[in-house]
């Protein structure tokens, strides 16, 4: 049989079935806190692991769930971006319905 695969410039053939599963690291919850919001469940956990500690957060919407790590190196900077938001919003005037643009389909 003749097979249609080219080989890949790159040395090495695509690899076909689900990917290999990466070897787990332990991990140790340090602290864990959620929030509800509207709709949103927002959990902050920060963990650590033999390559550091970070936080992880979770958005949680009706079991559809989205998560950002944030390397403990980057707490502070994540902190001062989110108190700039913060006080963004409490000072930029909130737009009325009226001019927001609708959406397109």
């Amino acid at each position: 049989m003749i097979s249609n695969e080219r080989p890949s410039p790159y040395g090495h053939r695509p690899r076909h079935g689900p990917p290999t599963p990466k070897p787990s690291m332990p991990e140790e919850t340090l602290k864990k806190d959620s929030v509800q919001i509207e709709r949103k469940t927002f959990v902050f956990t920060l963990r650590e692991n033999t390559r550091g500690r970070f936080l992880r957060i979770t958005e949680d919407v009706n079991g559809r769930r989205d998560t950002i790590i944030i390397p403990a190196t980057g707490l502070e900077d994540f902190k001062k971006l989110v108190e700039t938001m913060v006080q963004a919003s409490a000072h930029i005037p909130a737009k009325s319905p009226a001019d927001v643009p609708a959406k397109s389909p």
